[in-house]
């Protein structure tokens, strides 16, 4: 539904809304999309509670279940219900907590069962060629490819990528500083080879695209600005198709072959945790998965008994 067709909420719907998503803010650290997305799902169930005559405050475990029901019968999967459903138990927690209800509704409701997709990684020679597809004698060619040679090197998510500025960038010592999610800095070594496209690109594509003018990000636009994250996510869509690859894309797909590459090559787990910027372990253990399945794929293909 159109913004200029939603129901507008009551202003006092709309600030227990902003109080909880200040209060993540400050608490969490959560990034801009992530907090949107929290705005999203509580808007969404104020809206359909409104239907029932009903406030955000004063929904019970009956609403809960039937506006989870609606989504499944309105063809949501249950990624998309369990997501909502976690977002909805963290607001009425912090209610309870900030003392504006006395019960949570959503005890007792159990989100539905969902598996967990294996990231999708490019082959090897998929990355060579997705990296090579750039035109590099053009200034916006060198600097996507120091864009993907970076991207691949150090496993950066895209926001961290558009997000990286100058000051943050050491090509003497061979490392950047990026902050990831709730705030967290880390420490990432770069490769020979994408310091030296990395280099290439400083020194040539991009003072030719600022022009005289002052931006501190790395990565930059031919206005001169910021490259955002949808720009890229085109990007790395059109050069994939040049470089004749035809599986499904993510905008974290170098950072999901990065890893699995790593893992195949012998990295250790933990290394490859603190790489990523993965705060549990258990959020890097399914890239090892995906190793597991190459390996199956490769003994089914080259054994004789496989």
């Amino acid at each position: 539904m159109s913004r200029s067709t939603e129901t507008v909420l009551a202003d006092s719907e709309q600030a227990e809304i902003e109080r909880f998503l200040d209060a993540l803010w400050m608490e969490r650290g959560l990034s801009a999309n992530t907090l949107s997305a929290y705005r999203r799902d509580l808007e969404g169930f104020t809206r359909w509670l409104m239907t029932q005559g009903c406030g955000l405050l004063q929904a019970g475990r009956g609403q809960l279940q039937d506006f989870l029901a609606w989504r499944h019968q309105a063809g949501s999967q249950p990624r998309t219900i369990a997501r909502q459903l976690s977002c909805l138990r963290r607001f009425y927690r912090f209610s309870v907590r900030e003392g504006r209800i006395q019960q949570d509704p959503t005890e007792r409701i159990d989100a539905p069962k969902v598996g967990r997709p294996l990231p999708e990684a490019l082959t090897e020679a998929d990355v060579e060629a997705l990296l090579a597809a750039p035109q590099t004698g053009d200034v916006l060619g060198l600097r996507d490819r120091a864009m993907l040679e970076l991207l691949y090197a150090t496993g950066l998510r895209v926001s961290e990528l558009v997000n990286l500025k100058l000051g943050e960038v050491n090509t003497r010592q061979g490392v950047l500083r990026t902050q990831g999610k709730g705030g967290k800095v880390r420490l990432v070594p770069l490769g020979e080879e994408a310091l030296d496209w990395l280099a290439r690109y400083l020194s040539t594509s991009r003072p030719e695209l600022l022009k005289g003018r002052q931006c501190d990000a790395v990565f930059i636009t031919r206005r001169g600005g910021p490259l955002t994250r949808q720009a890229f996510w085109y990007l790395i869509k059109r050069h994939a198709q040049q470089a004749g690859i035809h599986r499904h894309l993510s905008p974290h797909t170098l950072r999901h072959s990065f890893a699995t590459h790593l893992l195949n090559h012998g990295a250790d787990l933990r290394v490859v945790q603190m790489l990523l910027g993965h705060s549990d372990l258990s959020t890097t253990q399914i890239y090892t998965h995906v190793a597991n399945e190459r390996l199956k794929e490769l003994h089914a293909a080259h054994h004789p008994r496989g």
